[in-house]
């Protein structure tokens, strides 16, 4: 499966032998390093709000940015998620680089040699990227990650927020192709991280844009022999998601007809991965979210491998009408996408949850209440994540719960909800790595919007249920 690429087995942050900083430690560690249970007493949970613990309680403060991180472990991997906001204020650059060395901190303090592969980083200003993309090339040189520049103010008045993911490299090989394409290999399974960049063209209208990125995205997949038949996950950041072109149609919808269209030269069910026996179409789980910048950034995930202990299956949620069904009234041409789309992998499971609103059938839910359409989405991915529904659609041995989150974004539409909003998902999920960011939805009437990625054990054994 090998491309040619600049490989890197290592990254410059080496793992330090010093106890893990009260500061840094993970918020869930998920299958072989923990149950995924905040409260968990078998696990090595650190408190994150008590110094007691040995050698950690001499330690001082850290004069780092706000951090969050699960900590995944399998088939020899370790992996990273980060959740990063800074919090010292100061110059937009002194902003950027309080978030970086945040994630430098946290890599040192793994037990293994750590790369980041790709991340996300949310902007208050478009005119800042181009400081931050110096920033990270300045740190990262040949080992630059997939990175998306996407205009979603973070919430709580900062300038920047990093989501970012690193993976062991021990037993892992990196390729880096160029500034929109990552490969990563390990036990023969290949996993492809691409963008087409951002598009802004001009005067093109939303549909030419669209079908401008997905031809572009589809181009650089083709670069290291893939193609969208692969792809287990889709982001789209448009902006101006909900506004309306000169005939009227609100530009979601054109992204929706240019997506349907593009994808009609592919067979999402050839995939030799994919289960076909569920009854209903296989499309990418995705996200399609607004954004401040009139363009369109698109990235997706990739897997390929000849292993036969992996499959794939796209889920469908039992309390919403499937996304491809939708009736006319919400896009002429239905937004292609499943509700989420799962991997199992040996004796684990990875479950990507698209992008989840307060929707039931197919009609939004409590407009105008942020609160209720934050539980309700939670509610919907609860369901949707369950083994019941994992079982409902043939994998009887599957399944997850919100314990089993190992990151979250909250997309909230306007900056007033955020505090209620927040309120909520940490009521409901505890301590969990999260960006809440100011977004636009695809519908006018939507305030809030959520996507997540579990990873859970198979068998799955039920954990104890929560209190919300």
């Amino acid at each position: 499966m090998s491309a040619n690429p600049t490989e890197s087995p290592a990254f410059h942050s080496a793992p330090s032998q010093h106890p893990v900083c009260y500061r840094m430690a993970p918020d869930r560690q998920l299958l072989e390093d923990g149950c995924g249970e905040p409260d968990c007493q078998n696990c090595s949970h650190l408190d994150s709000g008590s110094h007691d613990h040995g050698a950690i309680r001499d330690l001082p403060p850290c004069l780092l940015g706000l951090q969050h991180h699960t900590t995944v472990g399998y088939d020899g991997l370790h992996r990273v998620a980060m959740m990063v906001t800074p919090e010292c204020g100061g110059s937009f650059r002194e902003q950027a680089w309080e978030a970086v060395s945040t994630i430098r901190a946290i890599l040192r303090q793994q037990t293994d040699p750590m790369t980041v592969t790709v991340q996300t980083v949310f902007l208050a200003d478009a005119n800042d990227a181009p400081a931050a993309r110096q920033l990270f090339e300045a740190y990262y040189g040949e080992q630059m990650p997939l990175t998306l520049f996407v205009v979603q103010p973070p919430c709580g008045g900062v300038a920047i927020a990093i989501e970012a993911w690193a993976i062991s490299t021990r037993t892992v090989s990196v390729g880096y192709h160029g500034p929109h394409l990552i490969t990563v290999e390990h036990d023969g399974i290949r996993w492809i991280h691409a963008s087409a960049g951002s598009l802004n063209l001009g005067n093109r209208n939303a549909y030419e844009q669209s079908a401008e990125a997905f031809a572009a995205l589809g181009k650089v997949l083709s670069a290291v022999h893939a193609s969208f038949t692969d792809v287990v996950r889709v982001w789209l950041y448009q902006g101006n998601i909900t506004e309306e072109e000169d005939d009227g149609t609100e530009r979601y919808r054109e992204l929706n007809r240019a997506r349907t269209d593009f994808f009609e030269q592919y067979d999402f069910a050839s995939n030799h991965l994919a289960t076909a026996d569920h009854g209903h179409a296989i499309y990418p789980a995705s996200t399609g979210i607004g954004t401040l910048e009139h363009g369109l950034i698109t990235t997706c995930l990739a897997v390929q491998t000849d292993r036969k202990d992996v499959s794939i299956l796209s889920l469908e949620n039992p309390l919403q009408t499937s996304a491809f069904d939708y009736p006319k009234e919400y896009s002429r041409k239905s937004p292609k996408f499943s509700r989420a789309m799962a991997m199992r992998i040996g004796n684990h499971l990875t479950t990507w949850v698209s992008g989840t609103a307060s929707i039931v059938n197919a009609e939004t839910m409590y407009p105008g209440d942020v609160e209720k359409q934050t539980e309700q989405t939670l509610d919907n991915i609860e369901k949707l994540i369950a083994p019941e529904n994992f079982a409902r659609q043939g994998w009887a041995d599957a399944g997850a719960t919100l314990a089993d989150l190992a990151k979250v974004r909250v997309y909230v539409k306007h900056a007033k909800d955020f505090e209620a909003c927040r309120a909520v998902c940490e009521r409901r999920l505890g301590r969990i790595p999260a960006i809440y960011a100011q977004a636009d939805v695809c519908r006018p009437d939507l305030l809030v919007e959520i996507e997540g990625v579990a990873f859970s054990a198979l068998p799955y054994r039920t954990h104890e249920p929560s209190d919300h």
